[in-house]
């Protein structure tokens, strides 16, 4: 008997696991693939690897920007970039396999199933199946690539995220449906390796979820190394009878035909809740997502969810965090509910996007009132030396208490640069406080201090 099975070990379910074995659980995890999950083995991490292989080429193209002489053509070696990224993903797997040792968690291979209280029904590779039994059970599972239902993914001329990250040539052309970080990042990369992108979305514009002046920006970017952009355009079919693929897009201007050697369909995720038991057992869900109380218990006792199963943002960080507020309410502890509106969010294009808190558009929808700092990188000293001047830091002001409403930064590594903000925000920080911390000079993140100094009009360097 354990006190707690965890199924599904990506960034909710290893964390769960061992936050659970440190709390003095005895704790198991049932995992039918990879340890580490999506996240790990076919998401965030690969395909961090491939963008940084796509960075390396554009500093190596252009060489003679940083004072360098290379003979030679440079091209992009597609074996060599797909075999680094899958060993970095195999090394972050083996280390879930190294944490899940040290913490004493036991992993059970295979397909879990809820078949009662406390009980779950492990099914093998070979077909054999087993019976676990726990006080609590944590689902985990994760979620998979969406498909249109006119445009099933075939993993040929429709491909998801997953045949994108290993393809074993790269094609003349792809188009891209979907512009959030999935589908920006390969658009980006695909661009980077020499390929003829067209990137689709059906929003007016795309990262959808950023603020209207970043999306304008990565925009302009994109469109800068040569990337076809659509905004506001339906895909209303695409025919893959001939050599490629026709897609057939509504736009404003009209009906338009586009012609690309492969699709990547990257319009969403689908939650992995279906045959793992909820139904037989009971627990509730809505539109596919399991319901779920302030710290994550389902409506059956002792059954819990976390991560992207849930209708929280589907991010890594969030299950994480996810994770160990569930299991500390589980052990007993006084755990302390997430805020959701203090969630970070990343894009790793080039240039990075990276936001916290209120966009602009949801400020003047709410009619909250506010105040605007803006600071460009093309006014940084260090973004000039390191030849990467997009972008800016953007944040949003409370006219009356002066904290941060929200943070949009578009540029190189504001990805980094971002927790402090959050922090910031954690603890009632005010502009007026990041104008009075010192800022390390020269650096990017120079910039959040001049921003804050442009909302009360004290900025210095432009």
């Amino acid at each position: 008997m354990y006190d707690l099975i965890v199924i599904g070990s990506g960034p909710g379910g290893y964390v769960a696991a061992i936050r659970a074995s440190q709390l003095g659980m005895k704790t198991a995890v049932v995992e039918k693939s990879e340890l580490g999950g999506v996240c790990l083995n076919w998401g965030c991490i690969p395909t961090k690897a491939l963008l940084k292989s796509a960075q390396a080429l554009h500093y190596a193209q252009n060489h003679l920007d940083y004072g360098f002489i290379i003979e030679g053509d440079i091209k992009p070696n597609l074996n060599k970039i797909v075999e680094r990224s899958r060993g970095v993903a195999s090394g972050m797997s083996r280390g879930i396999e190294y944490l899940f040792k040290k913490n004493s968690v036991d992993v059970i291979s295979g397909y879990g199933k809820i078949i009662g209280e406390g009980r779950v029904e492990i099914t093998s590779e070979d077909g054999e199946k087993s019976i676990s039994e726990a006080k609590s059970i944590i689902i985990a599972t994760g979620a998979r690539a969406l498909s249109l239902p006119f445009a099933p993914v075939d993993g040929e001329k429709i491909i998801s995220y997953r045949h994108a990250l290993v393809p074993d040539k790269l094609p003349k052309s792809i188009a891209v449906i979907g512009s959030g970080a999935i589908g920006s990042e390969f658009a980006y990369f695909y661009r980077s390796m020499g390929c003829e992108v067209t990137l689709i979305e059906y929003l007016p514009s795309i990262v959808p979820l950023e603020d209207d002046d970043v999306s304008a920006q990565l925009s302009r970017s994109f469109r800068k190394m040569g990337m076809k952009v659509m905004t506001s355009a339906r895909v209303m079919s695409v025919d893959t009878s001939g050599e490629g693929c026709e897609i057939t897009v509504e736009t404003k201007k009209g009906v338009e035909k586009i012609t690309a050697d492969i699709v990547l369909s990257a319009v969403g995720v689908i939650p992995n809740t279906e045959n793992i038991g909820l139904e037989e057992c009971g627990v509730v869900t809505q539109r596919g997502k399991i319901v779920v109380d302030t710290f994550y218990e389902t409506n059956i006792k002792g059954i819990y969810a976390i991560g992207d199963v849930i209708a929280t943002p589907a991010l890594a960080h969030v299950a994480s965090a996810e994770a160990i507020c569930c299991v500390e309410k589980i052990a007993g502890l006084d755990a302390t509910p997430l805020d959701y509106d203090n969630i970070p969010a990343c894009t790793y294009t080039t240039p990075e996007i990276a936001s916290v808190g209120l966009t602009e558009r949801a400020l003047k929808e709410r009619a909250i009132e506010y105040k605007t700092g803006k600071f460009p990188f093309t006014a940084s000293g260090k973004a000039s030396a390191a030849g990467e001047r997009d972008g800016f830091v953007k944040l949003l002001i409370d006219s009356k208490s002066d904290k941060i409403l929200g943070a949009h930064l578009v540029g190189a590594n504001v990805t980094e640069m971002l927790s402090g903000i959050v922090v910031a925000r954690k603890m009632g920080a005010t502009a007026k406080d990041l104008i009075h911390s010192i800022h390390p000079h020269p650096t990017m993140s120079e910039a959040i201090m001049e921003a804050a100094a442009s909302s009360h009009g004290e900025v210095i360097h432009i």
